[in-house]
């Protein structure tokens, strides 16, 4: 098992929790003092009063919750993001509103998930040739709906 260090910030109320036993992300919440209004459409940083510092060969991946997205149309900017191993800044989270109805962030709302996730460097090798596959070029749709 990894150790994730957590500094707390003096606005941060909220530790990361795994809501169950079989979690595989812990849930991120705003660290805020007033409310954030989110209309459609609209994105913001919202920040969690956290700093981390993750073990070597690890990642930390940002996630939207499923049930802010299904519910309330309440997802990330970029889907998934990435904290690299050697970030120390304060973690923010980029929402975005892609509802039609204005959304209200509450202070300690559980806004986004942090999956902890093992990483390689790759070795970048220039070569004339890739093999070949079955699937070959064909990219979007190309395998089909079914």
């Amino acid at each position: 098992m990894t150790v994730l260090k957590i500094k707390r910030l003096k606005h941060n109320k909220v530790l990361p929790e795994y809501k169950t036993e079989g979690a595989a992300g812990m849930d991120l919440s705003a660290a805020i003092d007033e409310p954030i209004i989110l209309k459609p459409l609209e994105r913001t940083l919202v920040p969690t009063g956290l700093k981390i510092e993750l073990e070597h060969g690890y990642e930390a991946q940002v996630r939207p919750r499923s049930g802010l997205s299904i519910k309330h149309g309440i997802t990330l900017i970029n889907c998934v993001g990435t904290i690299d191993e050697d970030y120390r800044g304060e973690l923010c989270v980029p929402v975005v509103n892609i509802s039609n109805e204005t959304y209200i962030i509450q202070p300690g709302e559980r806004i986004a998930q942090m999956v902890i996730a093992h990483v390689e460097q790759a070795e970048i090798k220039v070569v004339e040739e890739l093999s070949d596959t079955v699937r070959g070029v064909g990219g979007f749709g190309s395998t089909g709906t079914i």
